[in-house]
């Protein structure tokens, strides 16, 4: 059996590193099929900290194509992938086409596919924030109903489906999200300087990540949010995206709003030092679906900086609380992120083997 894999994005290397491991694994057991799977980066991500260090760090094989498509508009980029990836598997000609959670390089290689009839296994397929204007939730929508398996990370993404006639094929089957934690937390500890780098305490600092297009693109959201930081007063670090640092810039000519001195801002860091500064931050702020979850599983408060979420597991928790970009609701949920407490279990994710079951049923998943 032959699948081709489509990745692009940062998050998508995380989730994709436990199923490569799982295909490896399994290709060492003499009495299964061989799986080969050809790894394609579309290059949505594409600079060393928002790229390779993921390679390096995860023991994801380099990609055997990199189609270096880039930045730039959601038509423009999701067109070139479009095409690019076409030409891959008709070269390939796969069993399946495997695509990973939610971004451009997710909807192209599902509608690549779909359109050559080859089949389509999505993975974290059934997240729905019910936000249409989210690029993100089109996404999420066209990619699962392109595909013929849905491996879902919790029971609330099957009844997504579910609830939109689709019932055929979908699997629940846990996070790799949550495999990658459990893989590589352990290393983190062992290889990663970062909280001696930047002089941090275990919960001495929050974390914060800024990224999605609802805040960097709407100036008075990212005020909002920066005004926020700023009146929280204690120490952020936040690893900052290179849109989310040209935004602010942007900011500060037109409104003098500086980043507020409490708030240090870093460069990108790879997989090994995000998780350190996961598990020792006092309370997280994020705008990131992967953060919100990573968060759970290290019983780290998170606020949200989006005005819902695809994970409502967490908030049904008590663990995540929802912000959105207003200045006084953020102080609010923060101060009360800050003596949270941790409300349930686990397992809503799965039990740290979703890349095997993943891999055991598209071995069986015979074209």
């Amino acid at each position: 059996m032959k699948i081709v894999t489509i990745v692009g994005a940062r998050p998508q290397f995380i989730k994709a590193a436990p199923v490569s491991k799982a295909i490896r694994d399994h290709n060492e057991k003499e009495d299964d099929p061989r799986i080969t799977e050809v790894l394609v980066h579309t290059g949505q991500h594409y600079d060393h900290g928002m790229s390779q260090i993921f390679f390096d760090e995860l023991d994801i094989s380099e990609p055997d194509l990199n189609l270096g498509v880039g930045s730039g508009s959601h038509g423009w980029q999701t067109g070139q992938m479009l095409v690019r990836i076409e030409e891959v598997l008709l070269e390939e000609k796969p069993d399946y086409v495997v695509v990973y959670g939610d971004t451009n390089s997710t909807l192209a290689g599902a509608l690549a596919a779909v359109k050559l009839h080859i089949p389509v296994a999505h993975v974290e397929a059934g997240l729905r924030s019910f936000n249409r204007e989210m690029p993100e939730e089109h996404n999420r929508v066209l990619s699962d109903h392109c595909s013929g398996l849905l491996f879902c990370p919790t029971q609330t993404a099957v009844d997504n489906l579910a609830k939109e006639g689709i019932i055929n094929g979908v699997h629940l089957v846990g996070d790799t999200m949550y495999d990658a934690v459990l893989q590589f937390a352990g290393r983190a500890h062992q290889r990663s300087t970062i909280l001696k780098d930047l002089g941090l305490m275990p919960k001495g600092y929050l974390l914060a990540t800024i990224h999605r297009p609802y805040n960097t693109d709407i100036p008075g959201h990212l005020r909002n949010i920066l005004r926020a930081f700023e009146d929280i007063g204690d120490l952020i670090i936040f690893p900052i995206h290179p849109r989310t640092r040209k935004k602010i810039a942007e900011l500060d000519g037109k409104y003098n709003l500086k980043g507020p001195e409490n708030l240090k801002m870093i460069d990108p860091v790879g997989y090994l030092d995000m998780l350190m500064l996961e598990q020792h931050a006092r309370v997280i702020l994020t705008d990131s679906g992967g953060m919100q979850k990573e968060a759970y599983f290290f019983g780290v408060p998170c606020v949200t900086l989006r005005p819902e979420t695809e994970w409502v597991e967490t908030v049904e928790a008590g663990w995540n609380y929802i912000a959105g970009s207003d200045k006084e609701r953020i102080i609010e949920v923060c101060g009360v992120a800050d003596k949270g407490k941790f409300k349930s279990s686990l397992q809503i994710f799965g039990e740290g083997n979703a890349a095997e079951i993943i891999v055991q049923i598209l071995s069986e998943s015979r074209i």
